[in-house]
C-alpha cells in the first residue's frame, strides 16, 4: 500500500473510541468521537495555504485531507475541531516523506515525517522544541482502523493512547486501496 492508497481508504465517516494513559500522573481516560476524513486536491485553498506556510509547492503533494472531529468526552461536553494534513513523498523513496499539518498554535513550522512500513502501517511523527509525537495507524479490515500514539513533552509529561475506528455508513474506497487493506488483514 502506498500513501495515496492509505488516505483513499481512510476517507469517510468513522466512529472512534480512544483510551488514553498519562504515564507520569498515572491517570487514564477514554473518549468517543465521530471523525470525518475528506480527501482534498493539491489545488484546494487550504492545502495551498499549508504548503505555502512550509515553503513547499502544492504540486509535490501525493495526497491531502481535511480531518474533522466531534468529540463527546468529558461527560458529553462537545469538543469539535478540524485540521488539514498534506503528505509529500521523498523523490527517492515514496514510502517515506514529509507530513505537513495545519499551522501550529505556537506559529512555528514543525513539519513531521511519515513512513509506510512493510506491514502497510503508517507512522507519523512530529518533533518540535518542546514536544515529540508519534502515531502508528493500520487497517485491520477496510472498515476497521487502529491507532496507537505516544506524546512526550520537554517537561517530562508523557501520554500514550490506543484508538479503534469503525467506518460509519457506506463510503466506497478505491478497489486498489480495499485490496491493499484486505491483504494487510490476512
Amino acid at each position: 500500500m502506498n500513501i495515496t492508497e492509505f488516505f483513499e481508504l481512510s476517507a469517510g465517516k468513522w466512529f472512534s473510541h480512544r483510551t488514553k494513559k498519562d504515564l507520569i500522573g498515572k491517570t487514564s481516560g477514554e473518549g468517543k468521537s465521530e471523525i470525518i476524513i475528506e480527501s482534498l486536491t493539491s489545488q484546494h485553498p487550504e492545502v495551498v495555504k499549508v504548503c505555502e506556510y512550509y515553503q513547499l509547492a502544492p504540486k509535490q503533494a501525493a495526497c491531502a485531507a481535511k480531518v474533522n472531529w466531534n468529540d463527546t468526552t468529558k461527560l458529553n461536553q462537545k469538543n469539535t475541531g478540524s485540521t488539514v494534513v498534506v503528505l509529500i513523498p521523498n523523490t527517492d523513496n515514496p514510502q517515506e516523506g514529509k507530513f505537513l499539518h495545519q499551522i501550529p498554535d505556537n506559529g512555528k513550522p514543525s513539519p513531521g515525517r511519515y513512513k509506510i512500513g512493510e506491514d502497510e502501517s503508517l507512522t507519523l511523527s512530529i518533533e518540535s522544541d518542546n514536544m515529540y509525537s508519534e502515531e502508528r495507524l493500520w487497517f485491520a479490515s477496510p472498515n476497521l482502523r487502529m491507532r496507537v500514539s505516544i506524546t512526550k513533552h520537554a517537561g517530562g509529561f508523557s501520554t500514550t493512547s490506543f484508538t479503534s475506528e469503525i467506518r460509519m455508513g457506506a463510503t466506497p474506497a478505491s478497489t486498489k486501496a480495499s485490496q491493499a487493506a484486505q491483504s494487510a488483514s490476512n
